[in-house]
């Protein structure tokens, strides 16, 4: 851990045009985002982020901005006074990795879409996501299941020639009282969903927001004509290598304690693949 300590500091010298004041740990987050980021700072994201400022001695330090188009635009690659090489934020803690608008770290976590059935709807004999376009013509008119403007949830439904049964949901809505997870856990309660195909986080906060075993959770298998699992990564502007770095290390050596961490949020977690997409981060 010493050698690690004279690292950063080396880079934090090294580097004072890319990395800003050493005692502040500045992250680019959604206030309203659950389970990834919140105002009040009890999503996954913070908790990642309060233990690795702390491990740097550093302040957590937010810039508030809704995560949606223009996001790494308004937060990440805006400098507080031109030329000064300091900026709003410098990590945003959840990105694909690969990302094309940041350079990204090594991988954190790899997750996967479930399939999250309602029990007490008529489907709880559903033991695999393929059963559902084998069920009679008149129980498959009955399906309410959740369809994102965008996602493979939604190339799946098609794929099973259930793309009738979808109901439409924006992944950007523009809502601030309610995030696209928090509105998917109310309907599912109201019953407005018998069902939805979520990205493990998303699933993971339903989960979280229902009692015990309410719900049948089948995972989502990857094939050649849909991918369903996912590995994420943080961000960082182009050019800022030294914090990539300093980011790496801590990821590496961190690793235990934020699978813990993301466990408590009932996220599945599948083991991190080598291979990597590239990434040019010139």
């Amino acid at each position: 851990m010493k050698f690690f300590t004279i690292v950063v500091s080396l880079l934090l010298i090294a580097n004072s045009d890319n990395i800003n004041a050493a005692d502040k740990f500045k992250v680019c987050a959604d206030p309203l985002n659950p389970p990834y980021s919140t105002k009040k700072q009890d999503g996954f994201e913070n908790k990642i982020a309060a233990l690795f400022a702390k491990k740097l001695g550093q302040e957590v330090e937010y810039t508030w901005f809704p995560q949606r188009i223009g996001f790494i635009r308004n937060t990440l690659r805006v400098e507080l006074k031109e030329g000064s090489g300091e900026y709003k934020c410098d990590v945003v803690m959840g990105v694909p990795s690969g990302y094309e608008l940041t350079i990204t770290t090594q991988p954190y976590y790899h997750s996967q879409y479930l399939l999250l059935i309602a029990k007490g709807r008529g489907f709880d004999d559903i033991t695999q996501p393929e059963q559902l376009s084998k069920l009679p013509l008149l129980k498959q008119e009955q399906l309410k299941i959740a369809m994102f403007d965008r996602g493979p949830g939604t190339a799946w439904l098609q794929q099973q020639g259930l793309l009738d049964q979808g109901i439409p949901y924006q992944t950007m809505t523009g809502d601030d009282k309610n995030n696209i997870s928090m509105t998917i856990a109310k309907d599912l309660e109201a019953k407005k969903l018998d069902m939805a195909i979520l990205w493990g986080p998303m699933a993971g906060y339903v989960l979280s927001q229902s009692s015990a075993d309410s719900y049948i959770v089948l995972p989502m298998q990857s094939t050649k004509a849909v991918t369903f699992d996912f590995s994420m990564a943080m961000g960082v502007r182009y050019g800022d290598k030294a914090r990539k770095v300093i980011l790496d290390q801590l990821i590496s050596e961190n690793q235990t304690k934020i699978n813990e961490i993301m466990h408590s949020y009932q996220i599945p977690l599948l083991a991190i693949p080598t291979q990597q997409p590239h990434e040019d981060d010139d």
